[in-house]
């Protein structure tokens, strides 16, 4: 499998812009936050996806925005499926809002893991929105006493 570069890039820069719209700031009020001279002009490339930027300007900018890089990474990841070989066709994408919301007994398990992992996107800026590959949702399956397609088809149902 190949990366799309270009494609990559500007899927990192959408998210940078949208984190930093999410959060009320500028491209102004960004750069104030920063430790290292950098110009708008620099911030609007990144954004735009048209610039590369090293690991630590990536970091640097995930500190001013107040959101993790794996967060980060994990949300562009997820728009960019396969990237990192995160597809599985036996895995199923799963939204932990409506499984929370979901008030079904026999899938408490699956509920508590929902709330840890929202608690924890509270906390980082990850998506509400995660895939769970084929092992985790065997292991998911055990814990509610039934069988991964069973659980694969009432998650599919609640999103």
């Amino acid at each position: 499998m190949q990366l799309d570069a270009g494609a990559y890039q500007r899927m990192l820069g959408e998210e940078l812009r949208r984190l930093r719209e999410e959060r009320g700031l500028t491209r102004r009020d960004l750069n104030h936050r920063l430790r290292s001279d950098l110009s708008l002009q620099t911030l609007a490339t990144y954004e735009l996806g048209t610039r590369q930027c090293s690991v630590v300007r990536l970091v640097e900018l995930c500190l001013a925005l107040e959101v993790s890089p794996e967060a980060l990474l994990a949300r562009v990841g997820q728009r960019y499926s396969g990237t990192f070989g995160t597809t599985d066709s036996d895995g199923v994408r799963i939204d932990l809002r409506r499984v929370v919301d979901a008030r079904h007994d026999d899938l408490a398990p699956l509920r508590r893991w929902a709330e840890g992992r929202l608690a924890e996107c509270g906390t980082t800026g990850a998506p509400h929105e995660v895939h769970l590959d084929s092992a985790a949702l065997a292991r998911l399956a055990e814990l509610c006493g039934t069988t991964a397609a069973d659980l694969r088809t009432r998650i599919r149902r609640l999103s």
